[in-house]
């Protein structure tokens, strides 16, 4: 049995919409349940963006009784969401309407992701949304000191995703104190910045509660699943070190528009090859 669920970024296994890489896909998001369950996955990422993120179905009563029924017809469950607006709107660096704007646009998907039972929500501050002055850094931790008490009591984690080095991204969290905000670990991103997985671990080990597995070249983009300068190796040695328990989620290349579910089932066997060895390694330890 498998001990660690997997995911795949809502999306994926739908043809781009709108020309964009990542989006909610507005047109086939039901769909991709049975999807999903076809190549053998536990699990889809939400995705929370612009246009209309208010009317996402997550967001509304009606809408996340529908993801409930479908989740319970497929077995395929919705157990954290990736809050994508926050890459054009960062919860930084706005006037001071526009932030108490973004930071009630927080606030409502706290308290949407509580009722719709979700364990995680990632919060990205990479891209556009990369904090990247002394002020900004200030502006993330006050957000987040004040968004903590409303994940609890949403039986939320929320996992900050940033592009910080190590060391920074260890202070913002020690700033931030609290237990319900944790860090998402993208094994690409960190590729691309050139990390070295044992000094990111060293740094903020201890607040990983989830992992997006994906490849990237070092200083660009997203590339197929072991043609990048990810260090997959590395990574998972340090997620054994750390005896990490958490779910993983594929957020991978795209492939040939038009053929997701095999080229999902094809990165699916991939990953399970990582995470496999490192379920092993659990199981060695229990046994002895």
């Amino acid at each position: 049995m498998n001990r660690h669920e997997l995911a795949t970024m809502q999306g994926r296994l739908s043809p781009r919409e709108g020309g964009l890489f990542q989006s909610f896909p507005a047109t086939q998001w039901r769909e991709e349940f049975a999807r999903a369950a076809e190549c053998g996955l536990q699990r889809i990422e939400w995705i929370i963006d612009d246009p209309d993120w208010e009317s996402n179905p997550l967001m509304t009563d009606a809408g996340r009784i529908e993801i409930a029924g479908l989740s319970r017809r497929t077995g395929v469950k919705v157990r954290s969401a990736c809050a994508d607006l926050f890459i054009p709107r960062p919860l930084h660096s706005a006037p001071a309407a526009e932030q108490r704007a973004r930071e009630t646009a927080l606030k409502q998907m706290i308290a949407a992701a509580g009722a719709a039972g979700l364990e995680h929500m990632d919060i990205p501050f990479v891209d556009a949304s990369a904090i990247g002055t002394a002020a900004a850094f200030e502006t993330v931790v006050s957000v987040f000191r004040q968004a903590a008490p409303l994940a609890v009591r949403a039986g939320l984690k929320l996992c900050l995703e940033t592009s910080l080095e190590p060391a920074a991204f260890r202070d913002l969290l020690e700033r931030i104190g609290h237990d319900s905000v944790g860090a998402n670990h993208d094994i690409g991103n960190s590729a691309s910045l050139g990390y070295g997985a044992k000094d990111e671990f060293a740094a903020v080990g201890r607040w990983i509660s989830c992992v997006h597995i994906k490849d990237r070249v070092r200083g660009g983009g997203t590339v197929p699943l072991g043609t990048g300068s990810a260090d997959f190796a590395a990574t998972f040695a340090e997620l054994r070190a750390c005896a990490y328990k958490g779910h993983f989620v594929l957020q991978i290349a795209r492939g040939t528009e038009g053929d997701e579910v095999a080229w999902i089932k094809k990165n699916t066997a991939y990953a399970r090859g990582l995470i496999g060895r490192l379920e092993a390694e659990h199981g060695s330890r229990a046994q002895g």
